[in-house]
């Protein structure tokens, strides 16, 4: 597997832990839907929570939220659409994203942007 893709599991593992913390259920990691996928599908008091995780290794070329492009966003609503139905949530929605920038091996900052993008 690319060095990349190791990258991005592991950021995903450090913010599944990160909103577990926080007290968030956590739902679904890596769900799919046709095309899209979403990296986290958490529940916190009754409101559904899409999350993107981004992660660098560094920021020489910008922020990771800075990443989370229009056409993301729009998978990501396609795929929160299905979920919703498929699991016959009646309740709030957000859509999240975790901005993870490592320093180096075993030190990170998150940024965790709630609220980052509402559906079109």
């Amino acid at each position: 597997m690319a060095s990349h893709n190791d990258l991005g599991r592991r950021g995903e593992e450090i913010a599944r832990d990160y909103l577990e913390n926080l007290g968030y259920h956590i739902l679904k990691m890596n769900w799919k839907y046709g095309r899209a996928e979403v990296d986290v599908i958490a529940n916190q008091q009754g409101t559904i929570i899409f999350v993107e995780v981004k992660t660098r290794s560094s920021i020489d070329y910008g922020m990771p939220e800075d990443f989370v492009s229009r056409k993301k966003e729009q998978q990501l609503e396609y795929a929160s659409s299905a979920y919703i139905e498929q699991t016959n949530h009646q309740g709030e929605i957000r859509f999240d994203v975790i901005a993870i920038v490592f320093e180096n091996k075993d030190l990170y900052k998150i940024n965790h942007i709630e609220d980052a993008f509402w559906p079109s």
